[in-house]
């Protein structure tokens, strides 16, 4: 330490890029050595300069003076510096210190997100909230780092801790927990506990039914089915029963807990009470609850009716109009063909399931749906190169279609074991984009199965089947 101070304190005839060298090496040493020092000797200080009192201030004050050299272009910079003082100044609690240096820096010296990243944490350290997450909106913005962890993660915190913004905050904590994967898996659980921070917050203010609807699906979308059907029964009691959205929650969680009769009774009982030009979801709902029951019958004639309501619709508003409430629900006669097609697909009608086929390649001639159906047909019958052609068509015009994502992975797999890893691959972005899908599990844990790693594959099969248990009818997030 003592040679440290001598090689700063003397004239010597240092340039300035080995004088900062030193400069940082006795920072780093005076932090952390886990040595406390006594201050520098009084004889060596000019007359009314700062004396520091001991090894941190010391540190502080060496790094802010390496941070002052390289704004004016007197040493290169150096982003350890900074980072040094970033630990310094929180071990001290004098974030806003930190917040005034990174101010100071020129503009191109720090990548600008990184800068408003450090600025955000360092503000919210010296309680400035609000201008935190200013900055923390622009670096999410969709054209700068929209899918940052960790900006999310303070995002859904700031948000936390005001009743306000409780509603902002479980979409971040929601892209948060989404965007959790590879080395930031751990993050997940930061997220989370984001989650019961915001729960907290809507106790501060139960009035706020619209909290209450976002934290029951994203309470869904993690399976703690028993917190969104409380989420759900609170909302549409705190709506009066006036919304829909919340009577879709609510059946939706009820599929997911495999109580498909009264999810059943849900739909119906909302049905009577809403307008025919609205009854679209429900509808589509009501007909999958019926084939999830094996009523296969009685899907046909609910789909029947779905198509009889969307054609009427769409001719009330003229050959030139489309329906505004249509488009809002995501309900189109595309679909309702779709969903026919599947249908008789899964009954082996192939001729019926071919004509509701053609029928929506003529509403949508290139989709990934209609090419993942058709693949799934020929599948079916056995035809497999023919199947595997239709799902990559699919898989190449929409790259992130994660339904025949799975479905190559599975066929390549059983092309052999030269074909195991490029299955694997696939299996794994498929649940890098949906975690819940349980079919990825599946054949994921066959691919390990394969290969010899069989606790890999207990894994998978485990984490399949809990999936399977708790699988809605329809996406949570289609209802938001």
């Amino acid at each position: 330490m003592s040679a440290y101070r001598r090689a700063l304190l003397s004239q010597w005839s240092l340039d300035n890029d080995y004088c900062a060298r030193i400069q940082k090496a006795f920072a780093v040493f005076l932090l952390y050595s886990g040595v406390e020092f006594g201050p520098p000797s009084l004889s060596a200080q000019i007359d009314g300069s700062y004396v520091p009192r001991n090894s941190l201030e010391e540190a502080i004050l060496l790094l802010m003076i390496l941070m002052r050299k390289s704004y004016l272009g007197k040493a290169k910079w150096d982003p350890s510096v900074l980072e040094h003082l970033n630990f310094a100044i929180s071990l001290c609690g004098e974030t806003s210190v930190l917040a005034k240096q990174l101010e100071e820096v020129m503009p191109g010296v720090i990548h600008r997100i990184d800068r408003w990243k450090a600025l955000a944490l360092s503000l919210h350290g010296a309680g400035q909230n609000r201008s935190a997450l200013d900055l923390l909106r622009k670096s999410l913005n969709p054209h700068e780092q929209p899918n940052d962890i960790l900006s999310l993660l303070l995002a859904a915190k700031i948000c936390s801790e005001d009743v306000f913004l409780a509603a902002d905050g479980v979409k971040y904590a929601q892209r948060a927990i989404a965007n959790a994967d590879g080395s930031n898996v751990h993050l997940k659980g930061v997220a989370l506990q984001a989650l019961k921070s915001l729960d907290s917050a809507f106790a501060l203010e139960p009035e706020n039914s619209d909290l209450l609807f976002e934290l029951g699906v994203l309470y869904a979308e993690h399976r703690n089915l028993d917190a969104a059907l409380r989420c759900a029964k609170r909302y549409i009691e705190a709506t009066g029963g006036s919304m829909l959205r919340g009577w879709r929650l609510l059946a939706l969680v009820l599929s997911a807990q495999q109580r498909f009769s009264e999810a059943e009774v849900v739909t119906d009982a909302t049905l009577d009470e809403t307008s025919k030009w609205d009854q679209g979801p429900l509808l589509r709902m009501k007909a999958k609850l019926k084939i999830s029951q094996s009523l296969h019958m009685d899907a046909i004639e609910t789909y029947r009716y779905l198509l009889a309501l969307v054609q009427a619709q769409r001719k009330s508003y003229g050959p030139l109009g489309s329906s505004p409430q249509v488009e809002r629900d995501k309900v189109n006669e595309f679909e309702v063909w779709h969903g026919l097609a599947n249908l008789y697909s899964s009954l082996s009608h192939w001729k019926d399931a071919e004509i509701c086929l053609g029928k929506a390649r003529v509403l949508k001639e290139c989709s990934a749906e209609t090419l993942h159906t058709e693949g799934m047909m020929h599948e079916r019958q056995g035809r497999i190169n023919e199947a595997l052609a239709a799902y990559i068509n699919a898989f190449l015009l929409e790259p992130k279609y994660v339904p025949c994502q799975i479905l190559i992975g599975a066929l390549l797999c059983k092309l052999g074991s030269k074909m195991l890893l490029v299955g694997r691959t696939l299996l794994s972005d498929a649940l890098r984009i949906e975690p819940t899908n349980y079919m990825a599990w599946y054949h994921l844990g066959g691919v390990h199965r394969d290969e010899g790693r069989l606790a890999d594959a207990v894994d998978c099969f485990q984490a399949a089947s809990m999936l399977q248990e708790t699988h809605p009818l329809e996406t949570f997030t289609s209802i938001l």
